[in-house]
Formats: C-alpha cells, structure tokens, sequence
C-alpha cells in the first residue's frame, strides 16, 4: 500500500536535512582540522547564501541552509518520484 505523499515528504524531508546539516557539520569540523589548502569551505560558499568562513552568522547562514535544502529537495522529489511512478506501471 502507497503511503500519502505527504507522509514521505516528510519522512524524506526530515532524513535529507539532518543528512546534509550533519555533513555540513563534519565539513566545516574538517575544515578546521586540516591545513588551508584542504579546506572544503570554498565548496559550500556559492551554495549557502550568507556562509561566510569561521563567522558565527556565516555559521548558522550555512547550517540553515543545509537544513533546508533537504526539505526543498523532499518537496521537490516526492511527488515527482510519486508522479513518474504512477505513469510508468500503467
């Protein structure tokens, strides 16, 4: 049986987001551990708007954002996946 769409979008919404803040987490940890020419930081910068290097603000503007990019890929991608799914065992 077929879940409601808005039950994995949630379900998938909440995996996504804490998925991607944790590695975000474990990134910006790496960052700080290894010398400057490793680091990952210049890799996140174009995709978080507001993440600036060891800033507070850009701190949490990265750890947000990773957040939410995980609820916009759910929102995105459920009812799509449902959609394609749907059409292709007819």
């Amino acid at each position: 049986m077929n879940k409601p769409i808005a039950s994995s979008i949630k379900q998938w919404g909440w995996t996504l987001s804490i998925f991607l803040l944790v590695t975000y987490l474990l990134c910006i940890a790496f960052g700080l551990l290894v010398p400057g020419t490793m680091h990952m930081h210049e890799a996140w910068a174009p995709l978080l708007p507001g993440f600036e290097w060891l800033t507070w603000t850009g701190f949490f503007a990265g750890a947000v954002g990773s957040f939410l990019y995980g609820w916009y890929i759910s929102v995105l991608v459920v009812p799509l996946r449902a959609f394609f799914s749907r059409t292709s065992k007819r």
